[in-house]
C-alpha cells in the first residue's frame, strides 16, 4: 500500500505544543507586578479543578508551569530616586512633538495600551539612567526624546500608576 494511503492518526499531522516563552533575563517585578503573578497563578490553579478533557489538561498545566516559574524567579525591585529613569520610574517624555507619559514595569506587568511598558522594551532601555530635561537617542535618531519629568511609582499591589 502507498505511503500517501495509510493513516497512523491524526496526533502525527497535529502542530507541536511548546512550553509558553518566557522572556530573557532577570523577571524584575514592582509590588503590583508580584501581586498580579500570584494572582495569575491562583487562577491557573483553580481552572485545573474539575477539568476532565485531556487536552485542556495539558493547555492548563503548560499556563500552570509558566506562572509557576514567573513567581519562583520573580526579583521584587525597590524604587529608584525622583528625577532618574529606572525600573518603576513614571516618566513623561517628548517624542516626535507629542508629550507621553509611561510607567517601566516588569515584563509581565507591561500593558502599552495603559502606560505601563516593559523595563526590556527598546523605549525603557533607551531612557534608563537619564535625568529631568536630559536628551536621549532612540530609534536612530540623535537626542530623539526630551526626558520632561521622573518620578518614582510609589503604589501598593491594588494601585494603577497611571
Amino acid at each position: 500500500m502507498s505511503v500517501a494511503f495509510r493513516r497512523e492518526g491524526d496526533d502525527e499531522h497535529m502542530e507541536p505544543k511548546f512550553e509558553i516563552p518566557i522572556p530573557p533575563g532577570p523577571n524584575l517585578v514592582t509590588v503590583r507586578g508580584a501581586a498580579l503573578i500570584a494572582e495569575r497563578l491562583a487562577e491557573a490553579k483553580a481552572a485545573l479543578d474539575g477539568v476532565t478533557d485531556e487536552a485542556e489538561i495539558k493547555k492548563l498545566r503548560r499556563t500552570l508551569r509558566y506562572w509557576s516559574t514567573r513567581k519562583a524567579t520573580a526579583e521584587l525591585v525597590d524604587a529608584g530616586e525622583d528625577g532618574i529613569v529606572g525600573f518603576g520610574s513614571t516618566v513623561q517624555f517628548r517624542l516626535n512633538g507629542k508629550d507621553r507619559t509611561v510607567t517601566i514595569v516588569g515584563d509581565d506587568e507591561a500593558d502599552p495600551a495603559m502606560g505601563l511598558i516593559a523595563w526590556s522594551a527598546p523605549l525603557a532601555r533607551a531612557m534608563m539612567g537619564a535625568e529631568d530635561g536630559e536628551l536621549v537617542d532612540f530609534g536612530g535618531k540623535a537626542e530623539a526624546i526630551e526626558v520632561v519629568a521622573v518620578r518614582m511609582a510609589t503604589v501598593g499591589a491594588d494601585d494603577v500608576y497611571l
